[in-house]
């Protein structure tokens, strides 16, 4: 039996994108953070759950007002995906990815920064399609 690549994705991935993927065979999971309640919590994936991660450098950021507690860095909601050897892009327009990289911290040292224009080139070339 063949396994059908799954790609877990951030909101505000670009829908288009989303949609090739989908027609094209792979199957996607929506993924979210600890404090905004969209999709699977991305620090609780499991090893074999996504075959890749993309997210806005944003979304693993909490809003001060949003968290009542110690705010996570983004290694925290990404620690499985360096754990499990899953691929991570992290979109950041091209004019920012110096500042991206110092908030990424460790992060950027298993994650790829891409910019929006070059994200579906680089995901094709991830999943090998």
């Amino acid at each position: 039996m063949i396994k059908m690549k799954t790609v877990g994705y951030f909101d505000g991935t670009d829908s288009n994108l989303l949609t090739k993927l989908a027609a094209s065979g792979f199957r996607t999971l929506p993924l979210g953070n600890e404090w905004d309640n969209h999709g699977k919590i991305a620090s609780h994936l499991v090893p074999g759950e996504v075959d890749l991660i993309i997210t806005y450098l944003h979304k693993l950021l909490p809003g001060r007002e949003t968290v009542k507690k110690i705010l996570p860095a983004p290694l925290d909601l990404l620690y499985p995906a360096k754990s499990y050897d899953i691929p991570v892009l992290v979109v950041i327009p091209k004019e920012f990815h110096k500042e991206g990289e110092k908030i990424l911290g460790e992060v950027i040292n298993f994650a790829e920064i891409v910019s929006p224009d070059e994200l579906e080139e680089k995901v094709r070339k991830i999943l090998d399609f």
